[in-house]
């Protein structure tokens, strides 16, 4: 039997914004977390690495990376166990084109390595790591006008061959469930009018929020958290990261998860399993 055949009846698919897939590596925790949970698909952000930079033996995965042109800055990966029958790093054709992403004073942002599309049987998996508004919001407007339009019609190009799961580090805290202190954050670069409207529009697109369709009234579910004033061990954070899916698909969901006991990096994975 080919590549493709393996038969997995549920498929556990994690996304974790690892912040150095080599310091993750180094601290033990990316080898703790691999050997305990065994991702099928695994979708990682903000590697800051190329392949081959990290000591990474996974004898049972697949890795594709999308690497940063700037040395140890942004970039994805997926790892899986299933060979997927296409793989697009960046955007579908002509995207980048009708969107006009220009560079900024920190780079191109097409060349940061923050978007792999994965297209299996049934599927598309899609990670991201969107492009941080900046403490002074001076890349709010090429988020705001250029990058999520682009992002969004991305993942609406691929839909319309299959349905779509998509994943990452999205920059931003929906609504004031998903941040300790919304009241002193407004306005403030992950939690503007700007950034929160372009998450809007994914739902508005059809696609669905999976943690928040389950748990809607959850709240303390972070998945990133400041290094000062020990915000971690007080729950201090922000939910900055996300699987929003296709909405035929939302009921193969089956289980949706928070991995915030699992260390190394200041984001957590988070996790859904989705029956074939």
């Amino acid at each position: 039997m080919g590549e493709n055949c393996i038969i997995i009846e549920v498929m556990k698919l994690y996304s974790w914004n690892v912040n150095g897939i080599r310091a993750v590596i180094k601290k033990g925790a990316f080898q703790t977390f691999m050997a305990e949970h065994q991702p099928d698909i695994l979708c990682l952000q903000e590697t800051k690495a190329r392949e081959g930079q990290a000591e990474i033996n996974l004898p049972d995965y697949i890795e594709y990376w999308n690497s940063a042109d700037k040395a140890g800055y942004s970039g994805t990966a997926i790892f899986s166990k299933i060979k997927p029958l296409s793989v697009i790093n960046g955007f579908a054709d002509g995207i980048i084109e009708k969107n006009k992403l220009p560079s900024d004073s920190y780079g191109d942002p097409t060349k940061e390595g923050r978007v792999i599309s994965a297209e299996f049987d049934n599927f598309w998996v899609v990670t991201v790591y969107t492009p941080n508004s900046k403490s002074d919001l001076s890349r709010l407007k090429l988020r705001h006008e250029q990058w999520d339009p682009a992002f969004l019609e991305h993942i609406k190009t691929l839909e319309q061959t299959k349905p779509v799961l998509f994943c990452g580090d999205l920059n931003v805290a929906h609504n004031e469930i998903d941040l300790a202190n919304p009241k002193s954050n407004i306005g403030k670069h992950g939690f503007t009018n700007e950034e929160r409207s372009g998450f809007d529009k994914f739902e508005k697109a059809g696609f669905v929020d999976i943690y928040r369709f389950k748990f809607p009234y959850r709240s303390d579910a972070y998945t990133w958290w400041t290094h000062w004033a020990n915000a971690r061990v007080r729950n201090v954070g922000w939910r900055l990261d996300y699987w929003l899916v296709s909405k035929p698909i939302v009921n193969k969901i089956t289980d949706v998860q928070i991995h915030q006991n699992i260390l190394g990096s200041d984001h957590c994975p988070i996790s859904i399993k989705i029956d074939k």
